[in-house]
């Protein structure tokens, strides 16, 4: 008389809607999307800028390209993404606005929005971040924007006034009204921003939504 035989177990499935495995920050999509990102600042730097006043700072499509990097790629890679920028312009490739580059920028009135370059990207990265854990997406939007321009005020503008005071010799109140000009055409760039990029996400959730989720 012959044994039964036991049947193998069934494989282990994992069950559907369980918790997905965690993705690796820096995988090769980032690092794809980091590079695209600084390029697209880069860009925004070689369309020429608007001159106002005289101390030598344009209005230019940088700081839409700076939210919208953070906005889309969140606080690391979007901080990532301009620091590369930043890396290349330094090192000597003319991707400053009015195609300057190398650290002499650093003397000049720029100076101070440039250092917020950065800080700019992380901020409203982790901010759309947590827009995208917490909001619906009905209101994406309109906080995306919230937090765009309060980091621009923060980030921007904060950091530019300084700049004007140290390296034009300005006083507060000159540099504060220097300053004021770019305020309209910076938030109407935020509202930009913020519509590009819940049009993003929308398009492309795997670039940031199902990260943070």
């Amino acid at each position: 008389m012959s044994n039964p035989t036991t049947p193998a177990p069934a494989p282990h499935r994992p069950a559907e809607g369980g918790p997905r495995k965690p993705r690796r920050m820096w995988d090769s999509q980032s690092l794809a999307l980091v590079s695209v990102f600084a390029a697209l600042i880069a860009a925004s730097a070689v369309v020429p800028g608007i001159p106002v006043g005289s101390f030598g700072v344009p209005i230019t499509l940088q700081t839409f390209a700076i939210m919208l990097t953070g906005l889309v790629l969140g606080g690391a890679r979007g901080a990532a993404a301009v620091g590369l920028y930043l890396v290349v312009a330094f090192a000597g490739l003319p991707i400053f606005s009015g195609g300057r580059a190398g650290l002499q920028v650093m003397a000049g009135g720029s100076a101070g929005y440039i250092v917020g370059f950065v800080l700019a990207a992380f901020l409203v990265g982790v901010a759309a971040e947590q827009v995208i854990r917490r909001a619906s997406a009905k209101r994406r939007a309109v906080w995306f924007f919230l937090a765009a321009a309060v980091v621009t005020v923060v980030a921007s503008h904060l950091p530019g006034v300084l700049g004007m005071m140290l390296n034009l010799k300005l006083s507060w109140q000159a540099a504060f009204a220097a300053d004021l000009v770019f305020y309209p055409g910076d938030l109407l760039k935020d509202a930009v921003a913020a519509v590009a990029a819940v049009a993003v996400h929308r398009a492309f959730p795997d670039v940031l939504v199902r990260r943070v989720k």
